[in-house]
């Protein structure tokens, strides 16, 4: 059979690398014979993830253009022609038979360039709000696959294809994960857990509130499973130690994020795209608190669309000191409530994504 090479380029954040993870698996599992390049943006998370997880990676010379009037915008312009310039030489070098992308800022020059040199290609889109680079390659690609309804307001409607958003495959099976979870953690079985992941660079505003608060876990009687990020790790561990209780611990990043989500029974998070996918599979009742920090404040639109089928909760980011707690108690001691969400946000979920944007991909590389 001949070898399918496929080009693939995601990252920034986790919202974009482990969608790229998930989609390049499922083509493993359909591909016997498969090679496999990423393009990330240099110094981005994606440039230790990708490696990490086995597969090569090549890096761009590039980054976004700042809302805010900034020295760094000047140099967006050489940044943009080299990207483009190093795309092209990649793509030439590596002649693949399908380029995909599925955002952050490299996708933007590797893809264009890829559509320029005749290469099938394919964009997945998480958000129900797109960023400005989608829009913009919507015109050249082949097919456009997104996660939420009336797309065609942002994309050529003859390119979209509904597939939900790829998560992590372990997510998927959690049934029988709940003491491995328990055991992993160093939980009480018989008190509530409470998940609080801040996306995967961490939150400022989150990790205050509940630095603030922690006594509040104590005193409820609560596990807490606390995703920091690395930049309050240091001050997570203090405030912790502060009150000796060895069921509310905190992690610079949960890589065993399966056994986090089986363990829980409530769950506060960003609003990313791909988190709001998991935590759909997931079926457990959510908080949400949008990042303000986010191109096109998408976070909040993401947030809002499961919101509104009464399926989470939702905290302004600018309300998390005054609202956060208030909100996670009333939570606690509603068990309908409880049930409400969970029943509610289950029947959002795409739990087959990563699969149907495959086989987009194995169709578009027959044509």
């Amino acid at each position: 059979m001949k070898q399918l090479k496929v080009i693939v380029s995601g990252g920034g954040t986790g919202g974009h690398i482990f969608p790229a993870i998930a989609i390049v698996k499922l083509l493993e599992k359909k591909v016997s014979n498969i090679d496999v390049l990423f393009v990330g943006a240099k110094e981005k998370m994606e440039m230790i993830k990708i490696p990490s997880e086995g597969y090569n990676i090549e890096g761009l010379w590039i980054s976004g253009l700042q809302r805010r009037i900034t020295t760094d915008n000047l140099s967006f312009p050489f940044k943009l022609v080299s990207s483009l310039l190093k795309a092209r030489k990649i793509i030439k070098r590596f002649k693949p038979d399908i380029a995909i992308g599925t955002g952050g800022y490299a996708s933007g020059p590797l893809l264009y360039m890829a559509a320029k040199l005749k290469v099938p290609t394919i964009i997945q889109e998480q958000n129900s709000y797109p960023g400005i680079t989608n829009k913009i390659l919507s015109r050249t690609v082949d097919k456009v696959c997104v996660a939420y309804d009336n797309m065609e307001r942002f994309f050529p409607k003859e390119k979209i294809v509904f597939t939900g958003n790829p998560i992590r495959e372990d997510i998927l099976e959690l049934e029988t994960k709940y003491q491995q979870g328990i055991s992993h953690f160093k939980l009480n079985e018989n008190k509530k857990t409470v998940l609080v992941i801040g996306g995967s660079l961490g939150s400022r505003t989150i990790n205050q509130s509940i630095g603030k608060n922690i006594e509040f876990f104590k005193k409820n009687n609560l596990n807490l499973i606390w995703q920091t990020g690395i930049s309050y790790q240091e001050k997570a561990t203090e405030i912790i130690s502060s009150i000796s209780e060895k069921e509310i611990n905190s992690y610079t990043f949960i890589k065993k994020m399966d056994l986090a989500y089986a363990t829980a029974d409530i769950i506060i998070s960003r609003a990313g795209a791909i988190a709001i996918s998991e935590l759909c599979s997931v079926g457990k009742p959510a908080i949400l608190i949008p990042s303000p920090n986010v191109s096109e404040d998408h976070q909040t639109k993401n947030a809002q669309a499961v919101v509104n089928k009464m399926a989470a909760l939702l905290v302004k980011d600018k309300e998390v000191d005054s609202k956060l707690v208030i909100c996670l108690k009333e939570i606690i001691d509603n068990e309908k409530k409880q049930k409400q969400l969970s029943e509610n946000i289950k029947k959002l979920a795409v739990i087959n994504a990563a699969n149907i944007i495959a086989n987009e991909v194995i169709e578009l590389t027959k044509e």
